[in-house]
């Protein structure tokens, strides 16, 4: 059975990337802008829904303590799992392109 939420979004994917090391919602916000060149900006809504879901799914974890005002977050051991089986996917659709794998070759 296929882990849930996979695929990963664009910007799940993106926001697991930047929880790699430990981050603060801000933080995050700036992250994947600069590791997408500009192109994504996740509003805070978005965001926080975001975190939502892959913390209910066990991907990342609140690491700072619950009172504090900062919430800051971390990608868990199965969350680095989640973003292998994506890698390896997204691999697989690179060697696509480059070896020009398909009915049109």
């Amino acid at each position: 059975m296929r882990p849930k939420l996979l695929p990963l979004s664009e910007t799940m994917h993106l926001i697991m990337l930047a929880l790699r090391k430990p981050l603060h919602g801000y933080a995050i916000m700036q992250l994947v802008n600069e590791m997408s060149d500009g192109e994504v900006n996740i509003a805070a809504g978005t965001l926080y829904g975001a975190l939502d879901n892959l913390k209910k799914h066990h991907y990342i974890e609140l690491i700072s303590n619950p009172g504090e005002r900062r919430k800051v977050y971390q990608v868990t051991e199965l969350g680095e799992e989640i973003l292998a089986i994506e890698n390896m996917r997204l691999k697989k659709f690179i060697s696509l392109y480059e070896n020009g794998d398909g009915p049109n070759e």
